[in-house]
């Protein structure tokens, strides 16, 4: 199993509609796509009601996995396409991850990928020199 280590997550909180603005100029400013979820808001800008009932805001939660060099453009890019400069427009934040599996798909196929454990470095080896002696 293999795993990449030079990986941020930039997490982003929006008002339901803004997602894809905030996917297309993260696509825009490097990153490779995003997962979009959906919840509901309970901060102070949510407390609306109509006729006395409240009313539970929906939003759309974007998690972008990027390289941590393309992190803060990333995360800028974020920011001014969803507004996040107005109250009440949304939140973004930078987690940095240690480890991620599973973008596989994501990495050119000549690049390095760090093994989880010493049995995946031994095996890693031992492909890397058969293709360099053509066996």
């Amino acid at each position: 199993m293999n795993c990449e280590t030079d990986v941020a997550l930039i997490v982003t909180v929006v008002k339901k509609g803004w997602a894809e603005v905030a996917l297309k100029a993260s696509v825009d400013a490097g990153a490779q796509g995003g997962t979009v979820i959906y919840g509901r808001g309970i901060g102070m800008h949510e407390r609306k009601t109509l006729m006395g009932i409240r009313i539970e805001p929906e939003k759309e939660i974007l998690l972008t996995a990027v390289k941590r060099s393309l992190s803060d453009q990333v995360l800028i890019a974020i920011s001014e396409a969803a507004e996040l400069n107005k109250p009440g427009q949304g939140i973004a934040m930078l987690v940095p991850l240690d480890k991620v599996i599973g973008r596989v798909h994501m990495i050119p196929a000549d690049d390095t990928f760090f093994p989880l454990g010493p049995m995946e470095v031994d095996k890693a080896e031992e492909d890397r020199n058969r293709k360099e002696s053509g066996v």
